[in-house]
């Protein structure tokens, strides 16, 4: 039943992603989420951000953000980075990573997400059928539903980690 909330991957931080090397399997898109993914909730673009996205435009990789938040936050954001984009998405309704995938004339094979919330993000990833990766929050400080929310998936991703520790003892 957890299995379902599962990444398919998950680090510390999006900025340590090796996109040359999924690039080179095949990915040709990436969904990314924006708020505690990409910067601290709330915040324009810093330069991390900013050369991450000049980085992956260099590699070949296309880009769409995807965040519930409203326009004027999402819109804003996806200028400083120039970046395609969807608001109020409704992770994690897979309607919207469709679209999103259409956008970057993507697929799920050729696709890639990067979220740092397991219910909405990830969730919706793999409803979607997408290689999801979960990155851990930037910043501790977020909304009080947020913080509700990261006391279940902190039980989630107890079992997960379980899981992967077993499974790599298989490969021992």
């Amino acid at each position: 039943m957890l299995k379902q909330f599962y990444p398919k991957e998950y680090v510390d931080s999006t900025y340590q992603i090796p996109f040359k090397e999924f690039y080179k399997k095949g990915i040709r898109g990436v969904i990314f989420d924006i708020d505690n993914t990409l910067v601290p909730h709330g915040l324009p673009a810093d330069k991390r951000a900013l050369e991450l996205f000049l980085e992956l435009r260099a590699i070949g990789l296309d880009t769409c953000l995807l965040s519930n938040n409203k326009e004027p936050r999402v819109a804003s954001f996806a200028r400083q980075v120039d970046s395609k984009y969807i608001y109020k998405s409704g992770k994690p309704s897979v309607k919207n990573y469709l679209k999103a995938m259409e956008m970057m004339h993507t697929d799920k094979q050729t696709t890639l997400f990067v979220g740092d919330q397991l219910f909405t993000d990830v969730y919706g990833a793999n409803r979607a059928g997408i290689y999801g990766i979960l990155v851990k929050p930037i910043h501790p400080k977020e909304e009080i539903q947020i913080v509700m929310k990261r006391k279940l998936e902190a039980v989630v991703l107890h079992f997960y980690k379980k899981e992967m520790q077993k499974g790599q003892g298989q490969h021992d």
